[in-house]
């Protein structure tokens, strides 16, 4: 693990949790590309386009950490599961690229297959376009195991540790191409909360003997900008206190702040990734609302232990929409950073964006 992520990085510093917005040009390419109708040398450089832009709009926001904006997949779980060696999809065309294949496992995981799964040159890709740090974020083993049918293992769990095994090959190729912020998405652990001691003895599994900053990202999912289940965090503790990462990322601006009890509560030894942006609302949060959200959780972390993001994956957003929110997460962040460090912070290029609408947030 890398604890110190770097003196570059501003206290409070702001990050993206993986997806940015997917314009509808780009829906229908890829649905094109499904159905049989382009090349995948034609999606891959509409892909790469794609990413320049969505670098671009999170330099020009001020996100400290930015992503590829996942614009490579066609949902959280697709996209890996067709490149494990040993899951067997027999149909890949769809109807629309945001279904999930029909994916089975006939026979144990090949252990002996060291073959990547092309992640490592994604990163690659995304380290040239900019000078700043890359978060590069994969779906959990305990969600990919929920979309695989079959009856090579005995049990689930079973599974879930093979799919923990052949991550963790891949990140380590990740590691060695020079990524230092790693991310485990977990979207479908929510909705079995009953597994969350499996779901963490797998993600120690998948961080195992690779330096990075490791972060864990739990949601209630972002299905078509709606939420595949409802509850509060309560299940991730103390079962999540054995995790090996150095970051719990977790959503609150449409859930509300309640759930910050738990990590004072349970004490939550490593950083909080803070969700203050509500990525299922076109609603544009203002700055002020972004730091009195953040306000609020200083009442639980200190602000060394403090990451700002938004509550999940922007992927469902408007390109300006999701603009203008990135643009109000980073002068809200800045408006709280100067009151901390009034004498050394310098102001946001974002904080003086005058399009930040009014948003309402009875938990404020």
């Amino acid at each position: 693990m890398i604890q110190n992520p770097g003196d570059q990085l501003p206290q409070l510093p702001t990050t993206v949790v993986g997806s940015y917005s997917v314009p509808e040009w780009l829906e229908r390419l890829k649905t094109e590309y499904y159905q049989r109708r382009i090349s995948a040398t034609h999606l891959a450089e509409i892909h790469e386009v794609a990413i320049k832009a969505a670098v671009k709009d999170q330099e020009r926001a001020g996100i400290d950490i930015v992503s590829d904006g996942e614009l490579r997949r066609d949902n959280d779980i697709d996209y890996f599961l067709a490149r494990i060696p040993g899951v067997k999809i027999g149909q890949r065309a769809k109807s629309d690229y945001y279904d999930y294949y029909d994916a089975a496992v006939t026979a144990p995981l090949p252990e002996d297959d060291k073959s990547e799964l092309g992640l490592a040159g994604d990163f690659e890709f995304t380290r040239a376009l900019t000078d700043r740090p890359v978060k590069f974020s994969f779906t959990g083993p305990f969600s990919l195991s929920r979309r695989i049918a079959g009856d090579a293992y005995a049990n689930q769990a079973d599974l879930v540790l093979a799919l923990a095994r052949r991550l963790n090959l891949e990140a380590r190729s990740l590691s060695d191409a020079g990524a230092r912020f790693l991310q485990i998405d977990e979207p479908f652990l929510a909705g079995y909360p009953e597994q969350a001691a499996l779901a963490v003895e797998a993600v120690n599994i998948v961080t195992e003997g690779v330096p990075a900053t490791w972060a864990l990202h739990v949601c209630y999912g972002n299905r078509y900008a709606r939420p595949s289940w409802e509850g509060h965090y309560d299940f991730l503790f103390p079962a999540v206190l054995a995790a090996r990462v150095d970051q719990l990322v977790l959503e609150f601006a449409r859930k509300g702040l309640e759930d910050l009890r738990l990590i004072k509560e349970y004490a939550w030894p490593s950083a909080l990734g803070l969700g203050v942006i509500d990525v299922k609302s076109p609603v544009v949060e203002t700055p002020e609302l972004v730091a009195s959200r953040i306000r609020r959780a200083l009442d639980y972390v200190e602000p060394g232990r403090l990451i700002v993001n938004p509550d999940c994956g922007l992927r469902h957003l408007t390109p300006e929409v999701a603009r203008r929110k990135l643009r109000a997460m980073v002068a809200g962040a800045a408006i709280v950073r100067a009151e901390l460090t009034p004498s050394l912070t310098r102001p946001s290029p974002a904080s003086g964006e005058p399009d930040c609408q009014p948003s309402g947030d009875s938990h404020g």
